[in-house]
């Protein structure tokens, strides 16, 4: 793997060696893997230059906040970069925390200036979820949450083969052969999700030769129109209803709201795009969006919603697999 040539201090090379061997092994992509490792050593090199005073920044929870938020501040005030590339720093430096086992800093993050229009707000996110969790069939669960932790078109979601989302213990991944954009595969780490899925995948029942993830009642490959039908019934269920009371969260609506988790995320819009099989997300698109639903800890303390929070890639591209920047050009419509 080709990384930046920002020298290391001696006194971090073992840190960012380990790390480096573990990218190399996780389930990363090579331009992801690429991109932490450059962002991770400019973090360390600038640690060593500002000479912060404290607690271990490498060892300690407390060291390791100080140094991320001031790192942050660096990145805003000292080189005037764009929300979304400080973001995409931060969760470089999160999946780099993790891996040392302390866990990303706890350190507010800017809301960018522009996330997808059309995509569900917090609390509309909330009561959507809530509806998912009441479908009574796996299958219906699991078609909701892999629309909405995946971001796949409609049409990609019922070319799903059992094979394409495999599953493990602790991962998952979707992967979409024949999508407009290509093949591709993105990182699936909702426990829920998965779940539903492993669930759906033992009561599944079809004949001999039927290789489709999600059938319809009579044994066949489920239909885009009835998936449809389905999200239309959620967004009944969770009250989601546009000016003429007819339901209003379409596959195409889940799909940028998938968008906008990831972006919030810190995710650049390069690496979002891809992952949602498009090579750029359009501005034209773009709004001021609310922040994802918060939920509360183990600790009693507010906390971004897993679920909203890009719980896909989100959570599996970047999080420790213990082993972009900013600005969107104009182009293509997320939402189809």
């Amino acid at each position: 793997m080709t990384a930046s040539r920002q020298d290391v201090p001696a006194r971090f090379a073992v840190a960012c060696g380990g790390y480096a061997a573990a990218l190399e092994h996780g389930p990363l992509d090579a331009s992801t893997r690429q991109s932490y490792l450059s962002r991770v050593r400019s973090f360390l090199s600038w640690l060593d230059s500002a000479g912060t005073a404290g607690p271990d920044p490498l060892g300690d929870h407390r060291g390791r906040d100080l140094a991320v938020r001031s790192y942050r501040d660096y990145l805003k005030d000292g080189r005037n970069l764009t929300v979304l590339t400080v973001n995409a720093h931060l969760t470089a430096l999160a999946h780099f925390y993790a891996w040392l086992d302390l866990g990303p800093a706890w350190v507010p993050r800017d809301q960018p200036a522009y996330l997808p229009a059309g995509a569900l707000d917090a609390g509309q996110q909330e009561r959507w979820l809530a509806a998912v969790e009441r479908r009574p069939l796996a299958r219906d669960r699991a078609i909701a949450r892999l629309l909405f932790h995946a971001g796949l078109r409609d049409s990609e979601l019922v070319a799903l083969n059992v094979d394409d989302v495999p599953l493990s213990s602790r991962r998952a991944r979707v992967i979409v052969r024949a999508g407009q954009g290509g093949s591709r595969e993105i990182p699936l780490a909702d426990r829920a999700a998965r779940a539903d899925i492993a669930e759906w995948k033992a009561k599944r029942k079809a004949d001999p030769g039927e290789a489709a993830l999600f059938l319809n009642r009579h044994g066949g490959r489920m239909s885009v129109r009835s998936v449809r039908q389905l999200l239309a019934d959620l967004a009944a269920d969770a009250g989601l209803t546009g000016e003429d009371g007819r339901p209003d969260a379409p596959p195409h609506r889940i799909r940028l709201t998938f968008a906008a988790n990831v972006l919030r995320s810190g995710t650049d819009a390069a690496t979002a795009a891809a992952l949602m099989g498009q090579q750029y997300l359009a501005p034209a698109q773009a709004a001021a969006a609310s922040p994802p639903p918060r939920q509360r800890s183990r600790d009693g303390a507010a906390r971004p919603s897993r679920a909203a929070a890009a719980g896909s890639i989100t959570r599996g591209a970047h999080r420790a697999s213990r082993a972009g920047s900013g600005q969107a050009p104009s182009g293509t419509d997320p939402g189809q």
